[in-house]
């Protein structure tokens, strides 16, 4: 049969369609890795509520002053007339006072609610954030160059470890406000920002440790492989084969750890606080109000509630929505 016959004809007509769906079935397959695991993140119910949800606390951290704005309320304004000689409220959720009044000082409850997600949040993603980098980078060095640096990082990761991070906290409170005069001679705002900085740099400095040695071991595994020993034979410089040719290898260790690392932080400082060594007045606390709320219970459950639910609903997002990132950038797991 000749190439110019019409059966030919027909079968040169049909590659390019039949070519088609082969190239759109291999289009998959040419995605990065992080396009993949975002890909499965977003077809994860469960993620997108848990997203959902840490969204909503973060916009009413973030619009607190507008939310107590139309409320009609404030965080500061005592209301002496709204409890009784034994501080106990004499009024209930009204439209004034969207969730009650606090006892014994008669202050709004819902101010002091919404204003008390921005430290916890605030705290908990800074100390991610530097305790990510700082274990990111030691990583990277000690893995990569190897040597007395990997040996004295390595020493570093082991001390830190091994710290009582309980006691540090506890300790270090009192040794920075002796620093600056001691507590005697410190406003409460002084004392209660000290705290604040504090709690930051506790969790930032117990965080890096674990992520470091992480970062370490992949480092190890990757360092030998073709890619970069190609590099290194071409002269690349050290700064770029670390985070040009290394760390988008990382992506995955990286961000499972950043969103595992988030609702410990929160838990973290609700707990130090409840102990009475995180933050105090006059900066709203969730950890400080149910320390404070437990001697009003039976009197008034729902100023203890409000802050357990707080914590409770933002934990359990994040501890949901990190599981769901791990399973995303975990090539082994499927759901």
């Amino acid at each position: 049969m000749s190439i110019g016959s019409p059966d030919s004809s027909v079968g040169v007509e049909d590659h390019p369609a039949s070519a088609e769906p082969a190239r759109t079935a291999a289009t998959p397959h040419g995605k990065s890795p992080s396009r993949i695991a975002f890909d499965r993140l977003r077809k994860d119910r469960v993620a997108v509520v848990c997203a959902s949800v840490v969204l909503f606390f973060i916009l009413i951290a973030v619009f607190a002053p507008l939310l107590t704005k139309i409320e009609g309320q404030d965080i500061g304004t005592f209301h002496p007339e709204l409890v009784d000689e034994f501080g106990y409220p004499t009024i209930s959720a009204n439209a004034q006072h969207w969730f009650g009044v606090e006892p014994k000082t008669g202050r709004d409850n819902f101010a002091r609610w919404v204003y008390g997600a921005q430290p916890s949040l605030i705290i908990a993603f800074v100390a991610t954030v530097v305790g990510t980098a700082v274990g990111v980078v030691m990583g990277l060095l000690a893995g990569f160059l190897g040597g007395w640096v990997d040996r004295v990082i390595s020493w570093l990761i082991d001390f830190v470890l091994s710290l009582p991070y309980l006691l540090f906290a506890i300790a270090l409170v009192p040794i920075v406000e002796s620093m600056r005069g001691g507590s005697f001679n410190l406003t409460p705002e002084d004392q209660a920002n000290i705290r604040f900085y504090v709690l930051i740099f506790v969790l930032a400095f117990f965080g890096w440790a674990g992520l470091a040695r992480i970062i370490r071991g992949e480092v190890l595994s990757l360092r030998e492989r073709e890619f970069v020993l190609a590099a290194k034979a071409i002269g690349v410089p050290t700064r770029r084969v670390l985070f040009k040719e290394l760390l988008p290898n990382l992506v995955a260790p990286i961000v499972i750890s950043a969103s595992l690392s988030l609702p410990a932080y929160v838990t973290a400082e609700a707990g130090l606080s409840f102990l009475g060594v995180g933050l105090v007045e006059p900066k709203p606390s969730w950890g400080q109000t149910i320390a404070v709320a437990t001697n009003w219970f039976k009197a008034d459950p729902l100023y203890l509630w409000l802050p357990v639910v707080g914590i409770t609903g933002l934990v359990l997002a994040l501890a949901l929505l990190g599981d769901a990132v791990r399973d995303a950038f975990d090539p082994k797991t499927r759901r």
